[in-house]
């Protein structure tokens, strides 16, 4: 039987490039997204390239919150059950502190944290009651150190993190695993307008690292591993006046 994977997000960068990846590995797929449109394409493209594979997709804002928990059960019913979800729908805004743009922040907040774990959520009540599952969720760099015009958006993924981290410890024992992905640099629109991007790896580079991660079941990494579980861990020494100037 195929694993069944749902992926948030999946209309572009990472979630799209990973049901490219996961679907070339057999798995079935719900995808959801706020683009119904992209989605049709998306599956359609994909039943091209493997006739064999399962694709179903459903309209999903994950910051309309009260929708999510019935998302979540159309997409298990559409695909005859539920292995894995992969939590990655999120936006950057970029605003700076101060500046009079809360309303972006907020948004950020809306969706990277609160909108991740209300999906969670949702998804941990399903594995609960089937009795296994497992939830990947997408954090990032940006949580070991705050960086400007970056606030919310760090704050959302260090939140998530930390869930995560939590709801582990609240499954252990209950056939359910838990993993937290911090990406670096990986060529997506949510970061191809910066100047710098060091290390950066392509989508289909990325999801094929976060495809393997996923399959190992492991508990926490970096997105390549290398150079960023070092990298990571020493961004937190640098002084301010190097991080100003980011």
């Amino acid at each position: 039987m195929p694993k069944k994977i749902l992926i948030t997000g999946a209309s572009s960068g990472i979630g799209r490039a990973l049901a490219y990846e996961l679907a070339g590995r057999g798995y079935a797929l719900a995808l959801t997204a706020r683009r119904m449109e992209t989605l049709e394409e998306i599956r359609k493209d994909i039943q091209v390239r493997h006739p064999g594979v399962t694709v179903v997709v459903h309209p999903l804002d994950v910051t309309a919150f009260e929708t999510v928990p019935g998302v979540i059960a159309a997409c298990a019913e559409g695909l005859g059950g539920l292995d894995i979800l992969f939590a990655n729908a999120g936006i950057s805004r970029g605003e700076k502190v101060g500046r009079g743009r809360f309303d972006k922040a907020r948004l950020t907040i809306e969706t990277n944290l609160l909108g991740a774990m209300a999906t969670v959520d949702a998804a941990v009540a399903y594995f609960l009651q089937q009795g296994h599952g497992h939830v990947v969720g997408v954090a990032s760099l940006i949580a070991f150190l705050g960086f400007p015009r970056m606030a919310s958006y760090g704050a959302a993924k260090a939140g998530l993190a930390i869930y995560l981290e939590s709801l582990r410890a609240e499954v252990h024992r209950k056939n359910i695993q838990v993993t937290v992905l911090n990406p670096g640099y990986i060529d997506t629109p949510l970061n191809d307008m910066l100047k710098s991007r060091p290390f950066l790896v392509s989508a289909e580079k990325g999801a094929a690292l976060i495809a393997g991660m996923i399959e190992r079941k492991v508990k926490r990494s970096t997105v390549p591993v290398w150079p960023w579980c070092l990298l990571g861990r020493l961004l937190k020494w640098l002084p301010t006046s190097v991080i100003a100037r980011f």
